[in-house]
C-alpha cells in the first residue's frame, strides 16, 4: 500500500495511510502495530480515531526516522510517498517509493504493485 508522510514546515509530524488502507489492512480490534524501519523495528499504538477519519500514525521514533529520509530529498517541504507492506500479524515493513518506482508500478522494495482488481467483463463491456 502506498502511504505518505505528513509535514507541517520542515518537520514531519506523522505518517497518512489513507481510509481505504485502513479499511483493507487494520483490524479494529488492533490497537498497536509493529512497523519495520530498515534495521529499526518499533511498535506504534494506533488511536480510537484511526478508523473514523483521521488514518494517521504519530510516533516520536517514527517521526524521527522520516525526518532523516525526509532532509535527504531536494523537496524536503513535501510530503514523501512511501511502501507500507504486510510482513505478517500487524507487522509492516516501510520503505522509501522512488519515482522509478511510481512510474513503473513498484514499491519501494522493487516488488510489483498489486493491481487493482478490475471491473467484470459484462460491466467493463457496457462502458465502452
Amino acid at each position: 500500500m502506498l502511504v505518505t508522510s505528513q509535514c507541517n514546515g520542515d518537520r514531519v509530524t506523522g505518517l497518512y495511510i489513507g481510509d481505504d488502507n485502513v479499511r483493507r489492512y487494520f483490524p479494529k480490534r488492533v490497537s498497536r502495530i509493529e512497523l519495520q524501519l530498515g534495521h529499526l523495528r518499533i511498535e506504534c499504538g494506533l488511536t480510537p480515531l484511526f478508523w473514523k477519519g483521521r488514518p494517521e500514525i504519530h510516533d516520536p521514533r517514527l517521526c524521527l526516522w522520516l525526518e532523516a529520509k525526509q532532509s535527504q530529498r531536494k523537496a524536503r517541504r513535501s510530503p514523501m510517498s512511501l511502501a507500507m507492506i504486510p510482513s505478517g500479524d500487524h507487522s509492516f515493513a516501510l520503505g522509501l517509493v522512488s519515482p522509478e518506482d511510481r512510474s513503473e508500478n513498484r514499491n519501494g522494495f522493487g516488488e510489483e504493485e498489486e493491481a487493482p482488481d478490475s471491473a467484470p467483463d459484462e460491466v467493463t463491456a457496457f462502458a465502452r
